[in-house]
């Protein structure tokens, strides 16, 4: 695709020499070729930007004056450039129809252009709409919705009675709707309380590779229009996650809480149960969640790496540190009662006088 088609294909400026020239590929700036685009998204990039030898490059307009090359300058480089490798690498839809080896209900209602791939198992009563891809090796149990254009890639089970909804994409491994964490003591013993609600997905949701969102105790799991859910990231029985939030790997979110919309939860996050999380709420990495966010703001919490010399002589004064706070409440009272005690010095003494006098 000629340089100027990609600018007005995708909304924005071109400036600088190159039009005509024919791109076939996106690349990163220091691995650019002659007939390669790429991006520059911050300042920091200057220098790979200055010394790239692709032919065009996607930035914004503080940044052209820097580029080697044609520029296509718009607000946002990197949605630019995400609709670029969409227009230049295009994925290839799998056919319509069963592989042979999928074994099919008979009750199953799929729509013609739906594509169910090899060793796959549709159970009885799921409904497959149109344009949806289901890869190799894929369950879908009993009941069960799958929406239209939805993309199933594969190894991916989706329990029984799970409703997801249109163009969302399940990553291999991902498993929605499984009976969550729940059970109850008998003595010593563990009893298993059945879960017997729900997944539903929005619109538009992503689950990355070996991600679990639990089925509904009673009720159901609801998962946002957008939400995007990064890989390995538990979702807890009965959570709520609002519109367009997006949480990185290896988070968990306990059950029954509450997430709103707009959130955006970083890496290893943990996120204690029967919780409220306001829209707008953004924790960063490894921050531990134990009380609700009424409030939108960004918050964080654990320790930062140090090193290990520093950190075990901290360890260390740790356990110290109840007895040092009650030393510390002791000399506060002991300097307290001194003070108390002091004489007035001699200028509070000159004052008193002094008023006396007049």
């Amino acid at each position: 695709m000629l340089v100027s088609e990609l600018a007005t294909r995708i909304g924005a400026e071109l400036l600088g020499q190159g039009a005509d020239i024919e791109i076939d590929e996106v690349c990163a700036l220091d691995e650019a070729s002659a007939a390669g685009i790429s991006f520059v998204s911050a300042r920091k990039y200057l220098p790979a930007l200055r010394a790239t030898r692709a032919a065009a490059v996607i930035l914004t307009p503080e940044l052209a004056a820097e580029a080697p090359c044609a520029c296509l300058v718009v607000d946002n480089p990197t949605l630019a450039f995400a609709r670029v490798v969409e227009l230049l690498h295009p994925r290839r839809p799998p056919p319509a129809g069963w592989h042979p080896s999928a074994v099919v209900a008979a009750s199953a209602q799929i729509h013609p252009s739906a594509s169910i791939g090899a060793l796959c198992v549709i159970e009885e009563g799921v409904v497959i709409e149109a344009g949806v891809e289901i890869g190799p090796h894929c369950v879908i149990q009993r009941d069960s919705l799958i929406g239209e254009q939805t993309r199933l890639v594969a190894a991916v089970t989706v329990c029984a009675r799970s409703l997801i909804g249109k163009r969302v994409l399940l990553h291999p491994g991902a498993v929605i709707g499984r009976e969550g964490f729940g059970f109850a003591r008998d003595g010593e013993r563990w009893i298993r309380i059945p879960q017997i609600g729900r997944v539903r997905l929005g619109d538009d949701v992503e689950v990355g590779s070996n991600s679990a969102v639990d089925r509904g105790a009673i009720g159901e799991t609801v998962i946002g229009d957008g939400v995007k859910i990064d890989n390995l990231i538990q979702i807890g029985h009965n959570v709520e996650v609002g519109e367009n939030t997006a949480m990185a790997a290896c988070s968990g979110i306990s059950g029954s809480t509450r997430i709103g919309k707009n959130c955006t939860i970083a890496g290893a996050v943990g996120v204690a149960g029967h919780l409220e999380i306001a829209d707008d709420v953004h924790f960063t990495g490894m921050a531990m969640v134990t009380r609700s966010f009424e409030q939108a703001g960004a918050y964080s919490s654990g320790i930062p790496a140090m090193p290990s010399a520093d950190w075990r002589r901290s360890v260390a004064r740790f356990r110290h540190l109840d007895e040092m706070a009650r030393r510390l409440r002791r000399l506060e009272e002991q300097v307290t009662e001194l003070q108390d005690a002091q004489p007035r010095s001699s200028p509070e003494r000159w004052r008193e006088n002094s008023d006396k006098t007049a």
